[in-house]
């Protein structure tokens, strides 16, 4: 207990899957938690399981507007912010000769626009503070390999990817205290992933035996929220800018 204990972070995206894992674990250990979302009854719904605290903010990150608005509701609430996770996120299933130019600049407006406006704005506060602070960005192994069916998707996580190299050296190059790393996910049982498998949403995943070791498959959200929790803490403080797979190898599998 206690991991984070005195941080304030912002999860976007917290209404289920993963950004709801997210803000549950930071809770756990000592945070206070600032949930996001445009889905106001499950952002609601997580600040209450997360406890300890947390508030639910709407915001819809493809809206430049309402970012310096969140940053300011974070501070008059705690005093701070130490801890952004970019999480926020929509899949698309459409290959580059299917996707329309609509979908492509959605995508790109909540994944590409909405990650760079969270860290722009994130950093004016996270510097003000004078504390070691963390930026997040849940990219994907979309981003690593060549997913054809996720064409957009992937080209969005793509950007995450790179902003968040250019990100770290930045900050690390001014002297900055705060540290920009990516995640990227593999397959994980989220309402997100399941809708794009076409799967059933309430079917419970499939178990597989107690002793079994780790295989491929579906991943569990609480593998990425302890990812996300290790990179939030202190435990982490010399890790910056790496791009972090939590995907049981399935980028480099066979």
């Amino acid at each position: 207990m206690g991991r984070v204990e005195g941080k304030v972070c912002l999860v976007t995206g917290g209404g289920s899957g993963l950004g709801r894992a997210d803000a549950i674990r930071l809770a756990e250990e000592g945070a206070k938690v600032v949930v996001t979302d445009i889905n106001v009854e499950g952002g609601e719904e997580t600040a209450q399981l997360a406890g300890n605290g947390a508030i639910f903010l709407e915001q819809n990150v493809a809206d430049e507007d309402r970012w310096p608005e969140i940053i300011k509701a974070t501070t008059d609430q705690f005093g701070k912010l130490n801890v952004l996770v970019n999480n926020a996120g929509i899949v698309l299933v459409a290959t580059v000769e299917s996707t329309t130019t609509e979908e492509w600049r959605r995508i790109h407006s909540i994944m590409t626009d909405g990650v760079f406006w969270g860290m722009k704005y994130a950093l004016g506060a996270m510097k003000e503070n004078g504390e070691r602070g963390s930026i997040i960005n849940v990219s994907s192994t979309a981003a690593l390999v060549g997913y054809p069916p996720f064409f957009a998707y992937a080209a969005a996580k793509g950007a995450v990817r790179s902003m968040t190299k250019s990100a770290a050296v930045y900050c690390q190059q001014s002297g900055i205290p705060v540290r920009v790393n990516s995640i990227h996910p593999g397959g994980i049982d989220t309402p997100m992933i399941r809708a794009g498998a076409g799967m059933d949403p309430d079917a419970p995943p499939p178990a597989p035996p107690a002793d079994a070791p780790p295989g491929p498959g579906i991943g569990d959200p609480v593998d990425v929220a302890n990812t996300v929790l290790f990179l939030a803490s202190d435990e982490s403080k010399f890790i910056n800018g790496v791009e972090l797979p939590v995907d049981n190898c399935t980028v480099i599998s066979p």
